[in-house]
């Protein structure tokens, strides 16, 4: 017999429960349990300072791996939590496990998957595991909901205008905890005032941009200012005062507002949280109602009925939920993909103005030179409606000849093929079918177990659970097969070249005609990149 051991340990000391304990518990239980087994019948799998949240560890990974080239016939570990708090993961072991005829124990809750009770009592066990990691992390966030309230800083990066200086006070439960409290930096805050008094007089971020840019204004980098910078800052209640007019806007707005009208004194400032959903990749912004505000311990500085005037005024200026950003418009086909030579940026469509103003009638303008004018970027502008004509009139002649779009083809089916083969083993297709066909057996077999009888109603009600999130899984991993079938181009190259350039349905005769979306969609697969170089117009086939 081979077996497989498992540690863990989330931060390294040299007592309790340390790997080197569980080790030499796990190895002292085969022995006993299986006296004819040496030292070779055994390898030993060891993570430390690594949390069971997830999977992502190296060793663990590691013994997953060779679980394939070498099957042990046991896996043996100390505690059940030392492999995963998450019941997801956890079942998905224990699915991988069955399906190589491989038995878990764990020998302090005496578990032994090779017989059907421990199998059951594992996935309960399991259950409680994730259900004390996600009490421990709504434990944490209500003493952090608390500091909040509090009025003090939190820590992280500190708003334009300040720093912040470490204090300690008696916060909870008479123990001390170490908090922060934001400082005032005079210089950095008279562009804060300057920020929000150009954009109530211009009603433009862009416009902020291009007066700072024009002062020679530079944020604590010594860069430019953005425009996604200017709106942060706009946007950021730690500079409104907290008086009656802001409590009145960010109770109107159903934000969790901790603190009563009569502490409106207007004398400190505000302070957020929750404003950003940490659990989302890339962390979005929430909206205003999910904020929890408190009065910090810093002096407010814009007036409430001035801050809540330029949070009207950026919803006024902002698209409607769900519409195209104004880069994206409905009448030019190179904004956004058209690049200048001359500083790398991107270039964008705008209409003119005065004696010119026509709906018809744009530029293309190089991004840096609308943030920052001419003193950031010289490149001359093109007109819009030309570039677009010569840019169909180039694709019309491209697409007419056959063996430059034959060879097109190739090109992008090889790439296409080449990005399936980069993905990770999970996400392509023959995989996503076998993840499929697990979902389906696991949910098979706890229905069945449903219907057995009885069966306790905590039991009862973790099982459909799992079967809810299994019909989830299975609905996303539906859809993922159905992109990926989709990707495909057709396997002769006659046949794909007779889609795009032959028969009725001419591409060639069908540029003129397409919508200016569906131009962009066919430039972007045709084309590498397109740059203006201030007299020429280039364009990289692909």
């Amino acid at each position: 017999m081979h077996f497989f051991i498992y540690g863990r340990k989330s931060v390294y000391t040299g007592k309790g429960e340390s790997i080197e304990n569980q080790l030499e518990m796990c190895k002292q239980y085969i022995q006993n349990k299986f006296s004819d087994q040496s030292e070779q019948d055994i390898t030993v799998y060891e993570d430390e300072g690594f949390s069971a949240k997830n999977t992502d560890r190296p060793q663990f990974q590691q013994m997953l791996r060779d679980m394939k080239r070498q099957k042990p016939d046991y896996l043996v570990c100390y505690r059940l939590d030392r492999i995963s708090r998450n019941v997801s993961d956890f079942s998905a072991l224990i699915e991988e496990l069955n399906d190589r005829n491989i038995s878990f124990v764990c020998i302090k809750e005496e578990f032994d998957t090779s017989k059907p009770m421990g199998k059951a009592m594992m996935y309960i066990a399991s259950v409680f595991a994730q259900l004390e990691r996600e009490t421990i992390a709504e434990r944490v966030r209500d003493n952090m909901l608390m500091l909040a309230r509090t009025g003090r800083w939190l820590g992280g990066t500190t708003p334009l205008g300040y720093t912040s200086e470490k204090m300690q006070e008696v916060v909870i439960d008479g123990r001390m905890k170490t908090s922060w409290q934001l400082r005032e930096q005079p210089e950095e805050l008279r562009i804060v005032d300057l920020i929000f008094e150009k954009y109530l007089e211009l009603h433009s971020i862009s416009g902020v941009s291009k007066y700072l840019a024009g002062q020679g204004i530079r944020s604590r980098k010594g860069k430019s200012y953005s425009l996604e910078g200017i709106k942060q800052i706009l946007q950021n209640p730690v500079y409104c005062a907290a008086d009656q007019d802001a409590f009145d806007y960010f109770t109107a707005c159903h934000s969790d507002v901790s603190f009563e009208a009569g502490e409106c004194t207007g004398k400190y400032g505000l302070l957020s949280y929750n404003k950003r959903d940490y659990k989302k990749k890339h962390a979005p912004r929430q909206p205003v109602s999910q904020w929890i505000i408190a009065i910090g311990k810093h002096r407010g500085r814009i007036p409430g009925r001035k801050w809540a005037a330029v949070q009207n005024a950026l919803k006024e200026n902002m698209p409607a939920e769900g519409g195209p950003a104004p880069v994206k418009n409905d009448y030019s086909l190179l904004s956004g993909m058209i690049r200048c030579s001359q500083c790398g940026s991107r270039m964008f469509a705008k209409r003119r103005t005065g004696r010119e103003a026509n709906r018809r009638v744009y530029d293309y303008i190089c991004g840096s030179k609308i943030q920052g004018g001419r003193k950031a970027c010289s490149c001359q502008n093109i007109s819009g409606r030309q570039a677009d004509d010569a840019v169909c009139r180039f694709l019309r002649e491209y697409a007419s000849e056959d063996g430059g779009l034959c060879r097109m083809l190739e090109r992008l089916k090889d790439r296409l093929q080449k990005q399936l083969q980069r993905q990770p083993q999970g996400n392509r297709p023959g995989s996503i079918a076998a993840q499929i066909d697990r979902c389906r057996a696991e949910m098979n077999q706890l229905m069945n177990s449903l219907a057995e009888g009885q069966l306790c109603s905590a039991f009862i009600r973790q099982v459909n659970g799992r079967i809810g999130e299994l019909d989830q899984k299975l609905s996303r991993l539906l859809q993922e097969r159905q992109r990926q079938e989709a990707v495909r181009l057709p396997d002769d190259r006659e046949e794909a070249s007779g889609i795009l350039s032959g028969g009725h349905y001419a591409l060639k005769d069908q540029i003129a005609v397409l919508s200016v979306r569906d131009k962009r969609q066919l430039l972007r697969l045709m084309a590498e990149k397109v740059l203006w170089d201030g007299e020429r117009l280039h364009i990289y086939m692909r």
